[in-house]
């Protein structure tokens, strides 16, 4: 499910490029998904 959300935040962040819009919404949302990706891999490894 998280490459799910981190797939769409990319797709979103992509058009906000092309077509500007939302401005700073999307590039706060793609860095929310980039950490959430990097917390559950180091928590992953941590555990596994």
């Amino acid at each position: 499910m998280l490459w799910t959300i981190a797939g769409i935040l990319l797709v979103l962040w992509l058009l906000g490029m092309i077509f500007e819009i939302a401005g700073g919404i999307i590039h706060i949302l793609l860095v929310i998904g980039i950490i959430l990706i990097a917390y559950k891999a180091i928590k992953g490894r941590a555990s596994g």
